[in-house]
């Protein structure tokens, strides 16, 4: 299969960054949501981002001017166009959410069409189990898309030999590298990374060192580009939470089970940069 146009459910920083990078590689694109105020800031961060590709040299000019013109805003999953070739969905890590918006993407994309979930956790399995299983994938991009490398490809039990070639190939198309991974709550990427998240939000928890210092530990002992609670608000807290949750009700492990601060941050709408605050403040 020919992958041509892509629709992308979800114009958050996920939905916007995977919209970005298919657009910078000729595809055209549809960013699709149901809020207007959102679908603006999206276009608005794309173009901004194709600015700082420029001023490092990565992309010229007309290579934005044509990516951008490749994007087109859609309000409304009800007008997704149905001769999509690849339909991505990339919405918040919610089941009940993510399993509405493919059974109605059923009926009015065509048949022919490959169904992929960015979700980072939830079982590919599961959500492909009402539409077209062995038409469904899972592509779980790093954040930033633009510049992250991989993407771990997640096959569902019923996932065709044929969907997953295709889905790597493009994966390399996109300047990407692929990954296989099979269905386990968290894949590869995500049950080792909130484990340890997890262990950090942990120790500050029980005192044992102040965010800073704890970050400090594994940037300078690890050599990790980013310490663990600044990683953690980058992601999101509240998206930390909803992956441990799935992780420990997958696997029935208390190694999985959140911490209570997380929780308590959660409630409190402290949910990292995305609010201007999470275990560090933000301007």
């Amino acid at each position: 299969m020919d992958i041509k146009k892509v629709s992308v459910i979800g114009a958050g920083t996920m939905g916007g960054g995977i919209a970005h990078v298919f657009a910078l590689k000729g595809f055209s694109v549809d960013l699709i949501d149901t809020n207007s105020g959102i679908l603006d800031k999206a276009t608005s961060s794309i173009s901004n981002n194709l600015d700082r590709q420029i001023k490092k040299e990565i992309i010229n000019e007309q290579e934005k001017t044509s990516a951008l013109s490749r994007l087109t805003p859609i309000i409304g999953i009800e007008n997704t166009n149905n001769n999509s070739d690849l339909i991505i969905e990339a919405v918040y890590e919610n089941k009940p959410v993510k399993l509405d918006i493919f059974n109605k993407l059923h009926s009015i994309v065509k048949s022919e069409s490959i169904f992929a979930s960015n979700t980072s956790s939830i079982s590919i399995t599961e959500l492909a189990s009402s539409t077209r299983p062995d038409k469904f994938i899972g592509m779980h991009f790093m954040n930033p898309v633009p510049v992250m490398k991989l993407v771990e490809i997640i096959r569902g039990y019923s996932t065709s030999d044929e969907t997953f070639n295709v889905i790597k190939d493009l994966s390399i198309k996109l300047d990407k590298t692929p990954v296989e991974v099979f269905d386990y709550p968290g894949f590869i990427s995500n049950r080792v990374l909130m484990p340890m998240i997890n262990e950090a939000i942990f120790a500050l928890f029980e005192g044992v060192a102040s965010a800073e210092d704890i970050d400090t530990v594994m940037k300078l002992g690890m050599n990790h580009p980013m310490g663990p609670l600044t990683l953690a608000d980058f992601i999101g807290l509240d998206v930390c939470l909803a992956i441990l949750e799935v992780l420990n009700e997958g696997y029935a492990d208390p190694k999985y089970r959140p911490c209570p601060l997380l929780k308590k941050m959660v409630a409190a709408k402290k949910l990292g940069r995305k609010t201007g605050e999470g275990f560090f403040k933000y301007s």
